[in-house]
């Protein structure tokens, strides 16, 4: 059997408006926007890093010139930190700027994810590679990412993340039809439809920001209509992977059950927030104090 090639490219969608977050992200990126003392993006980022990718793409657009003025030097700000003394603030600058060389390509239209995730076809190749949007924050204790690239050199085919949620919810979502393939923890994917009524959805599993996919998938966006919203969806170049065979073929799914947040929405990102400060070593006994005199 012919060796599969290892993933070591990550893309990372960031060319949205956020109109979710306006007036906050009318001149400041929505990926831009702190959780605690470190932007949105710079987790994710390092969710990839951590699982072993070294290639890093960032697909923006415009007014996203924050993105790379942050993971950039900035020198004379270190200088500044360094003459002060300030060796702590000084390591958390650098590190912003040490995770990697990431790469940049503009979407000059947004056309929707699947026309993003095209954009990085130049770049990636003929590889398989990790696909993560800044939306959605992964606890950095889970292993999701890793476990996807591992299926995916299993299958040789491409692997999306799912969770549970429920019914009501999932019309916010795309949705995956699935199998269970006995012996394995990961299940098949039969179908998939973008943002289903709930009397129509096939199941409660929900498609979240995270895939690993095969390159076939740039073939397949290239001959994909607008759907949805007049966008081109990468849902609807999943579901024609899903029926395919041959190279390249057949989508699979990890149902996820750990910790997750979606920064796009305003209550789950005020829940990261708080969660993720309530945690930390400096103030987090104090935070927690203070809610619980707050909410009492």
């Amino acid at each position: 059997m012919t060796k599969r090639k290892a993933v070591t490219k990550a893309v990372f969608p960031a060319a949205g408006l956020g109109t979710r977050f306006l007036p906050a992200t009318k001149a400041m990126p929505k990926e831009m926007l702190p959780v605690v003392d470190r932007p949105a993006i710079q987790y994710v980022v390092e969710e990839a890093v951590s699982s072993g990718l070294t290639d890093l793409l960032m697909i923006t657009g415009r007014n996203k010139r924050a993105l790379e003025d942050h993971f950039d030097r900035e020198p004379g700000l270190e200088r500044a930190l360094q003459l002060k003394g300030d060796k702590d603030r000084l390591a958390e600058v650098e590190y912003a700027s040490q995770l990697g060389p990431i790469h940049y390509v503009r979407q000059g239209e947004a056309k929707g994810l699947g026309h993003a995730v095209l954009c990085a076809k130049q770049h990636v190749g003929n590889e398989p590679f990790a696909v993560l949007l800044g939306d959605d924050l992964i606890d950095e204790a889970e292993t999701l990412l890793t476990t996807m690239m591992e299926v995916q050199q299993e299958t040789g085919g491409s692997v999306i993340a799912l969770i549970e949620v429920e019914p009501a919810e999932i019309s916010a979502y795309g949705c995956a039809d699935v199998t269970a393939i006995e012996g394995e923890d990961f299940v098949r994917v039969n179908s998939l439809v973008e943002k289903p009524a709930a009397d129509v959805a096939p199941s409660n599993l929900a498609v979240i920001g995270r895939y690993v996919l095969h390159p076939s998938v740039f073939g397949v966006l290239e001959n994909t209509a607008p759907g949805r919203g007049g966008e081109i969806q990468l849902t609807d170049a999943l579901q024609t992977l899903a029926a395919g065979e041959g190279e390249g073929s057949g989508v699979y799914g990890v149902v996820f059950k750990g910790r997750r947040y979606d920064t796009g929405d305003k209550l789950s990102y005020l829940k990261a927030v708080i969660t993720l400060a309530s945690e930390r070593v400096e103030f987090g006994e104090d935070l927690k104090t203070w809610l619980k005199t707050f909410v009492g």
